[in-house]
């Protein structure tokens, strides 16, 4: 029955732990009740001002080149270290460990305080931004990508083996045509998520549309910050709908 004690148990330490959330997070719907101030606040935003759509587009096409470069070479210093990190296929127990811990601590870091450590020795702009995003896509594709290959069918490895194949060889030409529809499949994903992660960096002056979008809010030019938004939007819905039509065409 659903009312076992063991759930019974489960649903009241969920509840606990929602309460003691709500608690911590100062959850309160009565403070909706100023809900009017939002829409005064919103009513400043229109009529957009298109004047400046040109240099939009312009730094909409600088944050999808962050995001895509930070992916694409994130993914291409993943792919070998993700060979090490993999139990079947690590050269040795002691790099297969290490491995493992440099991943898990590159990826535990937020793109954000790569972007600001780098931002002190690289300046402000793009090119700190897709190094941040490169960084933290190096942690998550070696992760991803390691476990891929564990998972892989060992059958051709051993086969190539068997036929006096060098071990890197085998590795390399018997796994990868396996897990390649899935690595392509995590990339785009990725880029997807890179995408926002971008956005998020031009607040700190990692440039694109994020940083755009930053200053006009910060100098109250809302009819341009109303622009930026609907731009984002529809930037990211494109984007999405592509990846995962790709995604599927892959798979």
């Amino acid at each position: 029955m659903w009312f076992k004690k063991s759930n019974l148990l489960t649903l009241a330490i969920l509840i606990l732990f929602v309460f003691i959330s709500m608690r911590l997070t100062e959850f309160d719907l009565s403070k909706f009740k100023d809900f009017r101030n939002m829409i005064d606040f919103l009513s400043q935003w229109f009529p957009m001002d298109f004047s400046l759509l040109p240099d939009m587009v312009q730094d909409t096409l600088e944050t999808l080149a962050m995001a895509f470069l930070g992916s694409v070479l994130g993914l291409v210093i993943a792919l070998p270290i993700s060979f090490i990190a993999a139990r079947n296929t690590s050269p040795s127990p002691f790099l297969f460990q290490t491995s493992r811990v440099v991943l898990s601590f590159v990826r535990s870091i937020p793109e954000i305080v790569f972007g600001l450590i780098l931002l002190t020795t690289l300046g402000l702009g793009p090119f700190p931004a897709v190094i941040a995003i490169m960084f933290h896509n190096v942690g998550v594709f070696g992760k991803l990508i390691s476990e891929l290959i564990e998972a892989a069918d060992p059958g051709p490895q051993e086969a190539m083996k068997a036929v006096g194949s060098r071990t890197w060889v085998a590795n390399l030409f018997s796994i990868l045509p396996q897990i390649w529809p899935n690595v392509l499949s995590q990339f785009f994903y990725r880029f997807e998520v890179a995408i926002r992660t971008s956005l998020v960096l031009g607040f700190i002056g990692g440039g694109g549309i994020g940083q755009r979008l930053f200053n006009d809010f910060k100098t109250f030019q809302y009819s341009s910050v109303s622009l930026d938004v609907l731009i984002i939007m529809v930037m990211v819905i494109i984007i999405d709908f592509l990846a995962s039509y790709i995604r599927k065409r892959i798979i």
